[in-house]
């Protein structure tokens, strides 16, 4: 490696360690709540995966901007706007709410029902509110399934990411990535994870509007790179994007749904809305998170936008960001601005993981399979250490054959999930029909529409494939919880108290 390559890579390498030294920080509570837990079922999994439930407004920000604001949003967006333009800019801003979203409509009464029945997951909450465990398997399956195909969208990213800046083999990239996030995820749990997205997030946010007046001085001015998107291909300054028909009216207007107001129903944001200290904490995400996402889509997209004007050449949209940033600062500070990207990718796959974790060893093992462990510390700790290994490997070997834009993959997972939990989440939570064939009937409805509208009809209406099955999955909650039994009158008295 020459000293140009590590000359961007020891900047990034400054950042892994910091990182590794809030996994280090954060493991002290983890381990403190290992020997507190011990004979216990309560405290070491609160801990591990919901952080001792103690968020402040500014960390919860941070956390659920960061966990949501991906590569998708930092490598393939930018991506998916060097080759559409500002149409897709325009198309991303639908992801701004994001944190208004998920925080107002879950709201106090999420948290506070959470809090209530021990909830550490979004399937303990759903196995809580609809007492059925087919419903708790499918939600468990679906969530390991769709979040491993959206981990390998994020690791496919930055590895990428390091590729394209440093020159490092993409298999080398991949691995020294996969390792360190299976590692501070692993000692830290939860609490490193929103720490370290803490940390992400500032990252995240200086080298955004780093790279943004950066690509305007290289450029000339605004008003220069507009003519000069103009000359390239007057799409590129189309609200419809370059290629004819793919950014329609329909699916253009229909596709904030999918990155808008569904976004509730992915488990890795809903769970946020768990674990913050109080109201007052509540306020200050909603807004902080809202002006962050604001300053993070709007400077990426529009970067990647106007890097058709800047370069030229790159093999795949996804090394746009990486390749500008190489191209228009120094070498040292093109690193420490590739932190920030880079900081979105693993503040996204941390929290994932985690989920998929916590599917695995509490919502299956320790709830079906061995509910006697939850009282054994040392036996979770090591069938959960056991359980991210395999999935870490099962994601690598997804990731070592990458697609040629990982935008795709990364939003056909969430939609995936959106389908699965939507609707079993906010009807849960407010109202009191929901039941457990009705939440049942949604999922297989939403998953299995999903799924083949995907493949046979990806534009129903010329809509966003989304939209039509999470209107069939709806119709099919309604018209099947009110076809069946109401609830039992102790789930009832335990989420409305009456």
């Amino acid at each position: 490696m020459d000293n140009l390559q590590l000359s961007v890579l020891i900047p990034l390498i400054v950042y892994f360690a910091g990182v590794y030294l809030i996994g280090i920080y954060a493991m002290k509570y983890v381990t403190k709540a290992r020997a507190a837990a011990e004979g216990s079922e309560e405290g070491f999994l609160d801990e591990y995966l919901l952080g001792g439930r103690d968020l402040g407004g500014f960390v919860l920000a941070m956390t659920l901007v960061a966990t949501y604001l991906s590569a998708g949003s930092f490598i393939g967006g930018p991506g998916t706007a060097y080759t559409q333009g500002l149409g897709w800019v325009f198309l991303a801003m639908a992801q701004m709410p994001t944190g208004y979203f998920t925080l107002s409509i879950l709201g106090k009464k999420f948290a506070i029902v959470a809090r209530k029945i021990n909830a550490l997951t979004l399937n303990d909450f759903i196995r809580e509110r609809y007492q059925s465990k087919p419903l708790v398997i499918i939600t468990s399956l679906s969530v390991t399934f769709f979040f491993i195909a959206a981990m390998a969208a994020q690791w496919i990213g930055a590895a990428r990411l390091l590729q394209g800046s440093t020159g490092i083999p993409y298999l080398t990239a991949l691995i020294f990535f996969a390792i360190t996030v299976i590692i501070y995820t692993t000692i830290g749990g939860y609490r490193a994870v929103v720490l370290t997205d803490t940390l992400q997030g500032v990252v995240m946010t200086l080298g955004t509007a780093a790279l943004f007046v950066g690509a305007i001085k290289a450029g000339g001015g605004i008003t220069n790179i507009i003519n000069s998107m103009q000359q390239v291909d007057p799409g590129l300054i189309s609200p419809f994007g370059v290629t004819d028909g793919f950014m329609t009216k329909a699916w253009v207007t229909s596709f904030w749904v999918l990155v808008g107001f569904a976004i509730v129903g992915l488990p890795s944001v809903s769970s946020r809305a768990m674990s913050y200290k109080d109201c007052k904490s509540l306020n200050r995400g909603i807004k902080y998170g809202t002006v962050v996402s604001m300053i993070l889509l709007l400077g990426m997209h529009l970067v990647g936008a106007m890097g058709v004007t800047l370069v030229s050449g790159v093999e795949s949209g996804d090394l746009v960001i990486p390749t500008l940033t190489v191209q228009l600062f120094p070498n040292w500070i093109a690193g420490i601005i590739l932190a920030g990207p880079l900081a979105a990718v693993m503040s996204t796959v941390d929290s994932q993981l985690l989920i998929v974790v916590g599917a695995m060893v509490n919502d299956l093992y320790a709830n079906y399979i061995r509910p006697e462990a939850k009282k054994d510390s040392q036996k979770m700790s090591k069938i959960s250490f056991i359980a991210t290994l395999i999935i870490g490997v099962i994601i690598f070997i997804i990731a070592k054959n990458p697609p040629e834009l990982m935008v795709w993959l990364n939003l056909y997972a969430n939609a995936g999930l959106i389908s699965t939990f939507l609707w079993p989440t906010i009807l849960g939570l407010y109202w009191k029909k929901a039941n457990k064939e009705g939440a049942i009937a949604s999922m297989v409805v939403g998953i299995a529409s999903y799924i083949i509208f995907s493949y046979k009809w990806p534009r129903p209406l010329g809509m966003h494939t989304i939209v039509l099955p999470l209107i069939l999955s709806f119709i099919a909650f309604v018209l099947v919880s009110n076809m069946t039994e109401e609830p039992p009158e102790d789930v009832i008295k335990t989420f409305w108290g009456i």
